[in-house]
């Protein structure tokens, strides 16, 4: 079965092209061309290698700090936190030592720098598929009052370890917020993810569960924005 890679790259010739090669070169590749649309994808995905530029646009994501700096290092360190550990190499015009320590402290596992040879980048990617080690990560992560929440089976549990009990609806409510912590999430999304098409979701019943969650995680965990949505505030 082919490797299958995440491509993070927003330049649409260089991203064309390398496509085209690690296509070419056996490779099963997934493009996105911003931090958001990355982030949704590498959550929901299992991927062999991650390939990231390092400047990246946002998307359009309404972010709760605008000041906030999204780029390929935001990202990686998104998807180490959820527990991804798969192996990552950042691409980048950038030279100086601190921001190549930036990137190993993110979590990443090479640099290649731009303009750059092909077969160099197709050499260092063979390279880190066949390396036995992952990153030691954990599905869990850390929310309000030292919860922890297991983003893969979308359980929560109390600072001993016990289960604490959440309704189906709650369960993915949480995990939707939690994916898309720190940014807004708009009512409908949330109805067209939590809710299945049988059913016939209202504002009111969505209110009870983010109050009920509130109860659990604390007061100001989760926000609300008139016209935004919802936020889990990280």
């Amino acid at each position: 079965m082919a490797a299958k890679l995440l491509l993070v790259e927003d330049d649409v010739l260089l991203s064309s092209m390398l496509t085209s090669i690690l296509q070419d070169n056996g490779f099963s590749v997934c493009l996105c061309e911003d931090v958001q649309s990355a982030m949704e994808v590498g959550y929901e995905e299992h991927f062999d290698l991650y390939i990231f530029d390092v400047k990246l646009p946002s998307g359009d994501r309404q972010k709760v700090d605008s000041n906030l700096e999204s780029n390929g290092f935001t990202l990686l360190r998104y998807l180490r936190d959820i527990g991804k550990s798969t192996p990552a190499i950042m691409l980048t015009s950038l030279s100086q030592a601190n921001d190549v320590k930036e990137g190993f402290n993110a979590g990443c596992d090479d640099y290649i720098r731009k303009p750059f040879d092909v077969e160099e980048l197709l050499l260092r990617i063979r390279s880190l598929l066949k390396r036995p080690f992952y990153h030691h990560s954990s599905p869990t992560i850390t929310l309000h009052n030292n919860l922890r929440f297991d983003c893969v089976q979308k359980t929560l549990y109390s600072p001993q370890g016990e289960l604490i009990a959440l309704t189906n609806k709650e369960r993915e409510l949480l995990a939707l917020l939690v994916q898309k912590r720190g940014c807004f999430v708009s009512q409908e999304e949330i109805f067209e993810r939590v809710w299945s098409y049988d059913e016939s979701p209202t504002s009111m019943a969505l209110r009870v569960y983010v109050k009920n969650l509130r109860k659990i995680l604390g007061k100001e965990s989760i926000i609300t924005q008139r016209f935004c949505g919802y936020c889990y505030k990280a």
